[in-house]
């Protein structure tokens, strides 16, 4: 599996977290499309999709540019982000 990573995605709008494996040849801005759409469906629409999520770090707080590949990134196994 050496083109994709395992990271730990938080949502706090609906307070649940996931073990989540991404693709690193995808960029940032499709890589949050997939994920709000697959949580949305996982929470039956409990979760609702606005548009304009972010993906956070959560230890540093820095914000992911939509424009950057997930391999260009600092991402990794293990990585927790936030989803807002």
């Amino acid at each position: 599996m050496h083109n994709k990573i395992l990271i730990v995605l938080e949502v706090p709008s609906i307070e649940r977290k996931y073990n989540v494996f991404l693709p690193i040849n995808k960029k940032i801005s499709n890589i949050i499309v997939l994920l709000t759409n697959a949580i949305s469906e996982l929470t039956s629409g409990g979760y609702v999709v606005r548009g304009n999520e972010k993906l956070y770090n959560k230890i540093n707080g820095t914000k992911y540019d939509s424009n950057v590949y997930l391999k260009d990134s600092d991402l990794s196994n293990g990585s927790i982000v936030i989803l807002i």
